[in-house]
């Protein structure tokens, strides 16, 4: 089956997102909100939680076509095919949702059952994101990983076999990492792959084990000259495997892209709905940025209290939108509107820092009306972004 995303740029959609916040273990690098619980999860209760929230979200947004559902976490493949069954069926309720629309279930390969996936794919997922991480058994056991590769490319198989779309995740730039390993191992995975990679460097986030191990010298991962050539070698290996970069980290081959991904990066309207989700709704002419309670059990105690756990509704000024737009927009490989910007930030680019930033290679217009980042500007992006928005 061949995907439809949306090709008029300037509607990016509204999507729907779901955090299941549970995993079986916390990886050492993860800085997401994810939960260890040694006791089984009260699933009716949560999903009776995702329906309330639901309620109150629809009453923020209206009525609204849903172009895209995404169910993340954690790891949402240790929900039971009902409790997913519950959630699309609550979200179809609250909003519309038309036939064949992307769906996409998050699922590790330690969790992955065949039994399983046929009841998400019986609920309407059609599309599943795997967290692989790596295609060797070192550097899964160094990444905390609970699966080794056999139970990797067993999960690969089942999904290519019971889910129209199929993407998985790899992390590179991982310790002692040369360019000839990753080239040989980012091919196989490239074997493997139906449409869609996430392909990320690995990075040491504040709060995470290897945050400490690398604080103390324990703990050493590449440069930023050797994590460079990395990633320029990600771009030309895949490029020519037919599956080049539309974002910075993700590649799909051509009309394959992720649905539910482009309308963040287009800086679209989504919900969030679950334990430390965040969204972005536009409602009454004004866009608020949204935000749960991270801790599962006390945001079930604010849904069942007050119908909703969120903790945060903060009004974007024209400008915060501006500044959120070229920040996800130029991530693309399409780039950014820059009507869209100007609209918004009530301002032209600056010329001086465009020409300087145009002069060293780093950005290009393409015609009068977007601006994208080279592939040496996306090396330094939040720098380029940072110049741009002053």
């Amino acid at each position: 089956m061949r995907p439809s995303i949306l090709t008029d740029l300037s509607d990016p959609g509204f999507g729907v997102y779901v955090h299941w916040p549970f995993c079986a273990a916390k990886c050492p690098y993860c800085d997401f909100n994810s939960h260890v619980r040694h006791q089984p999860v009260d699933q009716p209760r949560f999903v009776q939680a995702f329906l309330k929230e639901m309620a109150t979200m629809r009453r923020m947004t209206g009525s609204r076509t849903v172009t895209s559902i995404f169910m993340g976490g954690g790891t949402p493949s240790l929900m039971a095919p009902e409790t997913v069954d519950a959630i699309l069926n609550g979200i179809a309720r609250h909003w519309h949702v038309p036939d064949g629309i992307e769906i996409t279930l998050e699922a590790n390969p330690s969790s992955v059952e065949a039994e399983r996936f046929r009841g998400y794919r019986a609920a309407g997922v059609n599309r599943v994101s795997l967290g692989v991480q790596a295609l060797n058994d070192r550097d899964l056991k160094f990444l905390g990983r609970l699966h080794d590769v056999a139970d990797a490319l067993k999960a690969i198989r089942l999904a290519r076999d019971i889910f129209p779309r199929m993407s998985f995740d790899l992390i590179y730039a991982r310790p002692n990492q040369t360019v000839a390993e990753w080239d040989l191992e980012l091919k196989e995975a490239v074997s493997y792959a139906v449409d869609h990679l996430s392909l990320y460097q690995l990075t040491i986030e504040e709060g995470t084990p290897f945050y400490g191990l690398h604080k103390a010298g324990k703990l050493i991962v590449p440069d930023g000259e050797q994590s460079a050539v990395l990633y320029e070698a990600t771009q030309e290996i895949t490029e020519r495997e037919g599956m080049p970069a539309y974002e910075v980290s993700n590649h799909a081959r051509p009309g394959c892209e992720s649905r539910h991904n482009l309308t963040y990066w287009r800086y679209g309207d989504y919900v969030g709905i679950g334990p430390g989700a965040h969204g972005r709704l536009t409602t009454g002419g004004a866009k608020i940025a949204t935000a749960t309670e991270r801790k599962p059990e006390a945001w079930l105690g604010l849904v069942e209290a007050e119908g909703h756990g969120m903790i945060e509704q903060e009004l974007l000024e024209r400008e915060a939108q501006a500044d959120e737009l070229l920040l996800m927009g130029l991530r693309l490989k399409e780039g950014v509107d820059l009507a869209r910007w100007q609209s918004l930030s009530g301002r032209d680019p600056d010329p001086d820092r465009e020409q300087f930033l145009i002069e060293h290679g780093f950005i290009e217009r393409l015609g009068n009306s977007r601006l994208r980042c080279t592939p040496a500007g996306m090396l330094i992006l939040d720098a380029v972004v940072a110049d741009l928005a002053c």
